[in-house]
């Protein structure tokens, strides 16, 4: 879900016509024309929808609290316990 919602974030950015986001690294590639747009325009739309952004300086930039409450619960990465789910590093237990 959330690498649906930053690539399609990305794409409504005038003059993005390629995004793809890695959920492994949280890497996002463009292809984007600078005539038409610029990082700080795209890093505006995915603010919009609930995700912080980590600019070209690594300074991060935080979406408001009403665009992140509205990501699935699944997404909400500000949260450790479901940051360790992501990784694997939450088990579920067996049942005996």
């Amino acid at each position: 879900m959330c690498k649906k919602r930053i690539e399609t974030a990305a794409l409504k950015s005038k003059g993005v016509k390629f995004a793809i986001w890695s959920v492994e690294t949280h890497q996002l590639n463009v292809i984007m024309d600078e005539r038409k747009t610029d990082v700080s325009a795209i890093q505006k739309n995915i603010l919009k929808v609930g995700h912080d952004v980590v600019g070209v300086n690594k300074k991060t930039l935080k979406a408001e609290d009403e665009a992140y409450n509205s990501v699935h619960p699944c997404c909400k990465y500000r949260d450790e316990e479901i940051v360790l789910d992501h990784k694997g590093g939450l088990k579920k237990q067996k049942k005996q």
